[in-house]
């Protein structure tokens, strides 16, 4: 797989709690000179990132980040304030207690008033799968697909683990034909990405291809 075709695919994403602007604004230039398919950035900055961005790279942003389990209300507002700031893409977390106590109806629910909220806009639903058995990820593939969200995600980075080649291939195998899988969170290199996608990842969250790519430039 040629390396455009990868970071098209990749959601350029800097989420640490210690980001500065010019922080944020390093990743935007980067998402802009190597075409990745969005940058994944705090709310605080969407408004920044898209008016300096103008256009040149999608501007995706966090919602319920990262533990899921502020109220669907909340993770309403935040949801309509991103886009009205310029965010293009939201990537939400669900409820991850709610779905672990079998309340899908709750989870279903959340997840049908963010995508209204979202409106045309791209929503990814984060479902941290190093937190939840494998009947509880089937059930998450089937939430999301019932929800009308576009994306079905693996992982925040933040918890205790990331994306792993047997949960993008589980989620892939039990989501509905209209959503698509989307890998974060410990992909490390050119090769990890050539997997996920090969297990039928359309989106990558990470940090790190674009520096593998940098790495490969400076080697030329």
């Amino acid at each position: 797989m040629e390396i455009k075709d990868i970071l098209a695919k990749c959601d350029h994403t800097l989420l640490k709690q210690e980001s500065t602007w010019e922080d944020i604004k390093a990743v935007v230039d980067d998402g802009i000179k190597y075409k990745t398919a969005s940058v994944c950035i705090p709310p605080a900055f969407v408004e920044r990132a898209a008016r300096y961005a103008k256009g040149g790279v999608a501007i995706c942003t966090v919602i319920g980040f990262p533990n899921g389990s502020c109220t669907p209300e909340t993770k309403v507002f935040e949801t309509r304030d991103a886009i009205a700031k310029g965010a293009d893409e939201i990537d939400m977390v669900i409820n991850i207690g709610e779905l672990k106590a079998g309340n899908d109806a709750y989870v279903l629910d959340e997840i049908k008033q963010i995508k209204k909220a979202c409106g045309k806009h791209i929503l990814k639903v984060i479902i941290e799968t190093c937190l939840l058995t494998e009947e509880e990820k089937i059930r998450a593939c089937r939430i999301v697909t019932e929800s009308g969200a576009d994306f079905i995600k693996t992982s925040t980075g933040f918890s205790t683990g990331g994306a792993t080649r047997e949960d993008v291939a589980l989620m892939k195998a039990n989501v509905g034909p209209g959503v698509k899988v989307k890998a974060a969170g410990g992909i490390a290199d050119l090769k990890d990405a050539e997997d996920f996608i090969a297990l039928g990842a359309e989106r990558l969250g990470t940090s790190r291809i674009v520096k593998a790519v940098k790495q490969l430039e400076k080697q030329q």
